[in-house]
């Protein structure tokens, strides 16, 4: 079992990244809340927490290994966990972490369905699984972050901010544009204005892909 892995940053893309070890150059999909963090250090030393899953068809006999790669260890953590629920397999995890794992976290501790709803793939059905599986469980994910308590703390130019950015035109999930937020508000604390945190918001999620 390879539990984490140390090298250097050659190349992120959409969903992976290339990390070479030594003389081997390793294939690591990493979730997409990740990759904005990531695109800055390529060239650097990078320390991936690292999860093996199989993925095809048993049967058939074409099953294929695939790392996955976290860079906190409270992220796999959460990971594993998460993947416990019934309908969440390791892709359909990955593509739902657009956003920090603080913030899922403390979605599912306040049983919040409607945040998890905006998560990529993830519908009512699932969203609800996730709630009545894990509630109770995360709650020392969410803590690092305060997520539970910044999620109430929204004012009238935030909420106006995201709605812009999940408007038809925009088209994106109420999740990811909440994390803009959040982002765009670390970046510049002085950004209050709907004015000001929507560009700030649409040059992050550029960066993301």
């Amino acid at each position: 079992m390879i539990a984490s892995l140390t090298g250097i940053l050659e190349q992120v893309t959409e969903d992976r990244v290339h990390l070479q070890a030594g003389p081997i150059v390793y294939e690591l999909l990493v979730p997409a809340a990740d990759l904005a963090a990531l695109e800055s250090r390529i060239g650097e030393e990078v320390t991936f927490h690292t999860l093996l899953y199989f993925q095809g068809d048993a049967s058939g006999g074409s099953m294929e290994p695939r790392l996955i790669g976290f860079l906190r260890l409270a992220d796999k953590r959460f990971f594993e966990k998460f993947i416990t629920v019934k309908g969440i397999g390791p892709r359909t995890a990955l593509r739902a972490l657009t956003v920090p794992v603080g913030e899922i976290a403390a979605a599912i501790e306040q049983k919040d369905a409607r945040f998890l709803v905006g998560l990529n793939g993830i519908g009512k059905r699932t969203a609800e699984l996730m709630v009545a599986e894990l509630a109770g469980k995360v709650g020392a994910f969410a803590g690092p972050i305060a997520a539970a308590i910044e999620m109430k703390q929204k004012t009238s130019e935030d909420e106006a901010a995201i709605a812009y950015l999940v408007s038809p035109q925009m088209g994106l999930r109420r999740a990811e544009a909440e994390a803009l937020l959040q982002r765009a508000k670390q970046v510049n604390p002085k950004a209050q204005k709907v004015d000001e945190l929507v560009p700030a918001m649409l040059r992050l999620h550029a960066t993301r892909g």
